[in-house]
């Protein structure tokens, strides 16, 4: 997912970096790198299973926190901590350290009901308006299809698919919006 990317450019640029800027910034009580079981992730994304392993929890340019699976929205089959990133130097990162599911977005993967895996745009409520998603506009098609086949990797850890088979059994309850990019 280093060498794709959703556009030509940097699509921060379109929107203020909104999926990075568009709340206040964390207490500085929360500024210290270190894992804070209460810090307010509003605004962070949270880990897929094992990423976390990725990150020390002292990286000047985020925060680091987890919380319980079980007290959240999160498949019946995670369990313990759940582990959660909050960027402290946005609109800038350390780009090459991005949490998978940043590197993805503005897409998201989707299970119908017979068992295909699709790319999509990110369905649901955002608390910012991506200009990707509010316009439709074209992605380029090595990132569509670089995102599709690292997901067909991930979903092979029983637990990312049972995340994926969730959120996709939401929004087909919900009602929600499915613009299907790949394949």
């Amino acid at each position: 997912m280093d060498r794709v990317s959703p556009i030509d450019g940097d699509c921060g640029l379109l929107c203020g970096a909104a999926c990075c800027t568009c709340e206040e910034e964390p207490s500085d009580a929360s500024h210290s790198g270190q894992s804070d079981e209460n810090a307010d992730f509003s605004m962070g994304i949270y880990l897929l299973p094992g990423e976390e392993k990725m990150f020390s929890g002292n990286e000047d340019w985020l925060q680091c926190g987890s919380i319980r699976a079980e007290e959240y929205e999160f498949p019946q089959s995670w369990h313990g901590r759940v582990y959660f990133l909050r960027c402290l130097s946005a609109p800038f990162c350390e780009r090459s350290a991005r949490p998978l599911q940043c590197r993805f977005f503005p897409l998201a993967p989707h299970i119908d009901e017979d068992g295909a895996l699709y790319m999509i745009y990110h369905s649901g409520e955002l608390p910012y308006k991506c200009p990707l998603i509010e316009k439709n506009m074209p992605l380029n098609e090595d990132f569509i299809k670089a995102s599709y086949t690292v997901w067909t990797h991930l979903i092979r850890d029983p637990l990312i698919l049972d995340l994926v088979e969730m959120d996709s059994a939401e929004r087909t309850e919900k009602d929600e919006p499915v613009l299907v990019l790949y394949p």
